[in-house]
């Protein structure tokens, strides 16, 4: 019987691409290799960050969560239940449970449909194949209910999305996501596409409802400043693969990856005075091809501190205490803690 307390369960996900060659007679060449070995949990109530370059294969792994990308290796579990062994119906009867907020509000949206319909629409589709029971009136009502507690006003329920700024696009897709009561939400990257301003207030109506529903939140981001404000804990990607976790105030105190210490050297400070004197971490090369055959640790093209080990030996993701993991050789012992 597995924790009660973990909503969601990741164990050893992967997720690779066959890459083909030839016009007819289409060859196997090898594979991208966009989610490696990736394990996890989600507390139920609580906001897991999953942060990583763009490439790193964070919206992959939300996909694959959500069923909608089918997995090389591995699973899923929700609720306890491995979501790959459910046939199609009771997987359809799961998807009420996690729903979607993707990045791009202008293209997430069907821009035929009103923004009523767009947000009642999982609850006709629902009610039209006999999983839920609700009247059209009632749907009619929450779908009212939802535009208000999103922050738009009900009497825009017969606009279009063209009628709709960024923000606004966004809170209709959050309405829509919430419309079969979802315990979990997968966030990818739901504000990277919008103005400064706006993200804030995205957040913020985020974060009231994730108090108010009582919402779970796998929230992926590449802006850490983001993750740090939304975030209770934070797992960074780098090629696949999870290099460090811990909770949102160890991390950006206490980061000890080498990748880690990289990306938060490069968040921007609102003190000039701070940000002059902190030093920033200049990563060498570009990220390797996640289709490329290697061995030894993932990070060594351009990791500072790399060692011979690491070029032979890929480490694995380790405690350092109950609420601190890291997948680096430089932790193996207390003695070689930096």
């Amino acid at each position: 019987m597995g924790n009660p307390d973990i909503l969601l369960d990741v164990k050893d996900l992967k997720v690779h691409f066959p890459i083909e060659k030839g016009i007819l007679l289409k060859k196997n060449a090898g594979w991208i290799r966009a989610v490696d070995g990736v394990s996890f949990s989600v507390r139920k109530g609580e906001s897991l960050g999953l942060v990583g370059e763009s490439g790193c294969g964070k919206s992959t792994t939300a996909m694959a969560v959500a069923q909608l990308e089918a997995a090389t290796a591995g699973k899923v579990f929700f609720e306890g239940r491995d979501l790959s062994l459910l046939s199609s119906e009771e997987l359809r009867r799961a998807r009420m449970n996690f729903q979607i907020v993707f990045q791009d509000p202008y293209s997430s949206l069907n821009p035929r449909m009103r923004a009523g319909d767009l947000i009642a629409e999982p609850l006709r589709i629902y009610a039209g194949k006999k999983i839920i029971s609700i009247s059209e009136n009632d749907i009619q009502k929450k779908t009212a209910s939802l535009m208000d507690r999103c922050g738009l006003s009900p009497s825009f329920a017969d606009r279009y999305p063209h009628e709709f700024s960024g923000g606004q696009r966004q809170r209709i897709g959050i309405a829509r996501a919430l419309s079969l009561g979802p315990k979990l939400i997968l966030a990818d990257e739901p504000v990277s596409a919008l103005d400064v301003s706006i993200q804030s207030q995205i957040l913020n109506l985020l974060k009231d409802l994730q108090q108010e529903l009582d919402l779970t939140f796998l929230f992926i981001a590449h802006d850490l400043a983001v993750v740090e404000y939304f975030c209770s804990r934070i797992a960074v990607m780098y090629l696949g693969q999870i290099v460090e976790t811990a909770d949102s105030q160890t991390l950006y105190q206490q980061p000890m990856h080498p990748y880690t210490r990289a990306l938060l050297s490069a968040v921007p400070l609102p003190d000039p005075k701070s940000a002059r004197t902190r030093k920033r971490i200049i990563l060498k090369g570009d990220v390797p091809s996640p289709s490329a055959v290697r061995s030894g640790c993932p990070f060594m093209e351009r990791c500072p501190d790399v060692m011979e080990r690491c070029r032979v030996e890929a480490p694995v993701l380790s405690d350092l205490n109950e609420k601190h993991q890291v997948a680096c050789f430089l932790y193996d012992s207390p003695s070689k803690q930096i």
